[in-house]
């Protein structure tokens, strides 16, 4: 039987390990999905790939699945970090949800001069992560950081990881990623303001740093991060 319903857990997943639900999982499935004992369901919890579960008890307040084959292995994205700059809640949700589709492996949301927003839930963005890989079929969720500022950020830059700062006072023609080289990689995307000119200062100042432009034409933040991804994905990343 083919599982119709993909649920993250938290335990660890294996070949005949019961996995115990919450009572908020148990009513997922139970009432609002109508499952019953019996029904197969694809768990994954980021680390062990998929597997096929079975459900063996199920209540109102609870159940227990009993997993029985790995139907995906483990897919881990390329080590690509994306930096963006918070702005109006739906418009952020939006990012965290397609830098999970696209691959990223680690969401940073950074406070900038020019942000709007002073303060983000780090654990509601972490659970819209972890639902955009349950709909997208991924196996892996990445870590939603809590807000911090770029400042400090970048006072602790690991020089080996390059940064693709999408620089919007570039605007023109699009700049290719020809010459750069696959590893250790973040993007940053500016807040709807941009970036002040100390933080533009900082940024050219840096060796890691490769300023691009992402065409003729100044993105929304949201749109930038997509292209963004797209970009490093096609040239740098596990899309070639």
């Amino acid at each position: 039987m083919d599982a119709k319903v993909r649920l993250y857990v938290e335990q660890p997943l294996g070949q005949g390990q019961a996995v115990a639900l919450s009572g908020d999982q148990a009513h997922y499935l139970f009432s609002v999905m109508r499952l019953a004992k019996g029904a197969a369901v694809a768990l994954f919890n980021g680390r062990d790939g998929e597997w096929r579960a079975e459900v063996a008890e199920a209540g109102k307040r609870g159940g227990v699945l009993v997993c029985d084959v790995q139907t995906r292995p483990l897919l881990m994205p390329p080590d690509l970090w994306l930096i963006f700059a918070p702005i109006k809640k739906a418009r952020t949700d939006f990012i965290v949800e397609k830098a999970v589709e696209l691959g990223a492996r680690r969401i940073v949301p950074v406070q900038t001069r020019h942000t709007n927003s002073e303060r983000i839930r780090q654990d509601r963005l972490q659970a819209h992560a972890v639902e955009a890989a349950e709909q997208c079929g991924g196996t892996y969720v990445p870590e939603v950081a809590d807000l911090v500022a770029l400042d400090r950020l970048l006072a602790g830059w690991d020089a080996g990881r390059r940064i693709l700062w999408c620089d919007e006072s570039l605007v023109g023609a699009a700049q290719g990623l020809a010459g750069a080289e696959p590893g250790p990689w973040a993007i940053l995307i500016g807040p709807e303001g941009g970036f002040s000119e100390g933080e533009k200062a900082k940024l050219r100042g840096m060796a890691a740093v490769l300023p691009v432009s992402l065409g003729p034409r100044i993105l929304r933040a949201d749109t930038a991060a997509v292209a963004a991804i797209t970009l490093w994905q096609a040239h740098l990343g596990d899309w070639r």
